[in-house]
């Protein structure tokens, strides 16, 4: 689920790429402050883009400081500091990484050492923020039991993933929250888990459920585009133009130039990237 969500670095303006890095870093101290220190290891670049997200939707300021941290000691650097969303926010990614570990030790019963790394901030976060624990756990029970349904297609595989991600959006906006607000992080959803599911196409073909081995059958991601990409193509299409179709009515308190440009930009690019096979560049947020 981590790290398909990107931004089109050569169309961010260096202020919203310092932004960026301001609330990487910002998240990463949330999570030190409700998980632990070990627990930063999981930090996350998908949800620092929905602590930008939800900072802008909720009109909650970021307040930006020059910090130093364990890993910057001799110089300081610009850093969002910590508040109750970004706390929380750094609890929900510490929860999603522990059951990434879990599902990876179930799937393949490799990755005990890093779940139990990872186990001390998990309790800390669940018995900080116990509704969000429980959301994210009733998530992962309806993702498995329709992943071992008989009937299975595309759209109901991604729907648990979808409702998760529309439930998420209402928890932290609250009074925020709109009809348009639920339709973009159910479309969010929606495509996070068909990207990852694409893109995990001949790992999982042999061992593993994935609804485009289930629902095409080709032996191999070059077949599967080759005799579907038009198809598949169409599918992204069209949750995209949903996408774009929502984000325009919902309102944003702040400039939403970053926002913008990873929704309607970077998911587009990564989408074209996984169809075409490409591997995964890395992502920096760091500017001179």
């Amino acid at each position: 689920m981590f790290g398909y969500v990107r931004y089109d670095l050569p169309n961010l303006f260096v202020k919203d790429v310092a932004l960026y890095q301001a609330l990487y870093c910002g998240l990463c101290r949330g999570i030190g402050a409700c998980c632990g220190h070990a627990a930063r290891a999981g930090l996350s670049y998908d949800v620092t883009f929905l602590s930008a997200l939800l900072h802008n939707m909720t009109g909650t300021d970021i307040v930006i400081e020059q910090r130093g941290c364990f890993g910057h000691t001799v110089r300081k650097k610009p850093m969002a500091k910590t508040d109750a969303l970004t706390e929380e926010l750094g609890a929900f990614n510490t929860m999603l990484v522990y059951y990434k570990l879990a599902d990876d030790v179930a799937d393949s019963g490799k990755g005990r050492g890093k779940r139990l790394y990872f186990r001390r901030g998990f309790l800390r976060a669940k018995k900080k923020y116990p509704e969000l624990a429980e959301l994210v756990g009733n998530f992962l029970k309806t993702q498995s039991n329709t992943e071992t349904s008989d009937m299975v297609c595309l759209d109901s595989a991604a729907e648990p993933t979808a409702r998760f991600m529309e439930t998420i959006s209402d928890h932290f906006l609250k009074g925020a929250a709109t009809e348009h607000t639920r339709a973009l992080f159910y479309g969010l959803g929606k495509w996070v888990y068909l990207i990852d599911a694409l893109d995990d196409y001949e790992k999982d073909a042999s061992h593993a459920f994935n609804p485009f081995v289930r629902a095409y059958g080709a032996k191999s991601r070059e077949q599967l585009m080759s005799e579907n990409g038009e198809e598949i193509s169409f599918l992204f299409d069209t949750l995209f133009y949903s996408i774009r179709e929502h984000l325009a009515f919902i309102e944003f308190h702040f400039n939403r130039d970053l926002t913008d440009n990873v929704i309607l930009r970077g998911l587009p690019l990564e989408t074209a990237r996984v169809m075409k096979g490409e591997p995964r560049p890395r992502m920096s947020v760091k500017i001179s």
